[in-house]
């Protein structure tokens, strides 16, 4: 492929439009993919496996204009979760809230939606 005489095929932007698979950049994998008649769209192995992503990892899907971008989506970890709840914990208290309030907060909330 080329425009006004130049090689598009060749370097990285040949990979791309060729469908290989560009490895050894320094900040990122490039590969070409296809959205299915249901929506969906094949992550390259190769990139799944750089990034160590396995059956069942969730992504924030981000769109402007032609941009698509995923975003994996990590769980906190463990030491997070304890500090937020510690904080859930003082301030439910400074609050002056029972645990008998909890559920009844719960089914307020999901009678809302």
């Amino acid at each position: 492929m080329s425009v006004a005489g130049a090689d598009l095929t060749a370097g990285p932007v040949g990979a791309i439009l060729t469908g290989k698979t560009i490895q050894g950049a320094s900040m990122f994998d490039a590969a070409t993919t296809t959205l299915s008649s249901k929506g969906q769209v094949v992550i390259p192995e190769a990139i799944r496996e750089r990034l160590g992503l396995k059956t069942g990892a969730q992504f924030v899907v981000v769109a402007d204009r032609d941009v698509v971008i995923l975003k994996v989506l990590e769980p906190p970890a463990l030491s997070e979760f304890a500090a937020l709840t510690a904080h859930a914990r003082r301030a439910a208290k400074a609050a002056g809230l029972k645990s008998a309030d909890v559920p009844r907060a719960i089914k307020r909330v999901r009678r809302a939606k």
